[in-house]
């Protein structure tokens, strides 16, 4: 069995070090980052070394969520909008803006693919509150109203799985009310339990059916006053699993993020343990990766079951002209971008 985890490589090719260490550890998947996608070419050359080091097609993310948030960048890739631009146009014309999200998947899904990527860490399903963090949220954020980001997330999700990649929602159960960036500290919710469910938790109570999730490291003080949600059984079984209804491969956040405290090989065993199926560790040093490796554990029991089900929803993309499909979406946020 795979271990429960995924890793990245620290230069835009394998070592001969960390290629040993793929080959031994076996991880279920990787991620790539901006730093191995400085072109198509490259990107697919380090696709081929990292399946090549666990002789399988393993699976790898990126996050490519358009705007802010992308690996993939000009003047090598097409850009594409950042979330906002969506629920603008959502104001002009609903079924426009749906059209806009379903196709920016679309496009989104046919470009990670060509780099050999499989899974996007998109769409963002966290509903902004007052003060929420900009850094965080900002931009990326699909729209305001939990039924606007429900409706375009999916389009979204249907455009990804059209387009031949798996999506990955994020982040649960919901981080709109962070008053903090976790990437530098550890953000805490007051909010009611009545509360979070009427609204941060809706988008993704919608889009339930997801083959994929990441947790938020927040500490949502109504369900477990102590541990954030990635390393809180609480949360993960009670609210993600049980009030949600996520039944996909829970991924949690980047584990290497100053929210969460500890040494960085232990929280890989720490997230699993919660109830998190596989344990993001995003840019470990080498040392850190041995010790995740040891802490966590293989994919087994009921987390290679969600694992097997996540990856059979791939579908075969369907046929485009991607220079046309990028005029019409141009088209269609045009008056978004007015």
């Amino acid at each position: 069995m795979p271990l429960a985890a995924v890793f990245d490589c620290e230069g835009p090719t394998l070592s001969a070090d960390e290629r040993a260490f793929f080959r031994d550890a076996d991880p279920w998947g990787f991620i790539l980052f901006a730093r191995h996608c400085e072109s198509a070419e490259a990107a697919r050359a380090l696709c081929g070394e990292l399946r090549a080091a666990v002789g399988r097609e393993a699976p790898i993310l990126i996050d490519q969520e358009g705007g802010r948030v992308a690996r993939l960048k000009p003047p090598a890739f097409p850009a594409h909008p950042a979330p906002a631009v969506f629920g603008a146009l959502w104001k002009l014309d609903p079924a426009k803006a749906r059209e806009a999200a379903r196709l920016n998947g679309y496009l989104l899904a046919r470009m990670i693919l060509d780099v050999g990527a499989t899974i996007d860490c998109a769409p963002m399903l966290d509903v902004p509150q007052k003060d929420s963090d900009a850094t965080v949220l900002g931009d990326r954020a699909l729209a305001k109203h939990p039924d606007v980001v429900a409706a375009l997330g999916r389009a979204m999700m249907e455009g990804l799985l059209e387009g031949g990649a798996l999506p990955v929602v994020k982040h649960l159960p919901g981080h709109g009310r962070a008053l903090a960036d976790t990437h530098h500290a550890l953000a805490r919710v007051g909010a009611t339990k009545a509360d979070l469910r009427a609204t941060d938790f809706a988008p993704f109570r919608a889009l339930a059916d997801a083959p994929m999730g990441m947790t938020a490291h927040i500490v949502y003080e109504a369900y477990d006053p102590e541990r954030p949600a990635t390393l809180s059984p609480v949360v993960i079984d009670e609210v993600i699993r049980g009030e949600i209804g996520f039944k996909g491969l829970l991924f949690s956040d980047d584990l290497k993020m100053n929210a969460l405290g500890g040494p960085l090989g232990a929280r890989a065993g720490a997230a699993l343990e919660a109830g998190c199926d596989i344990a993001l560790c995003c840019n470990y040093s080498l040392a850190d990766k041995i010790a995740a490796a040891e802490a966590a554990r293989p994919l087994a029991s009921e987390s290679l079951a969600r694992a097997e089900a996540a990856l059979s929803r791939r579908r075969r993309p369907a046929p485009g002209d991607a220079a046309k499909d990028y005029e019409k979406l141009a088209a269609l946020l045009k008056p978004a971008l007015a």
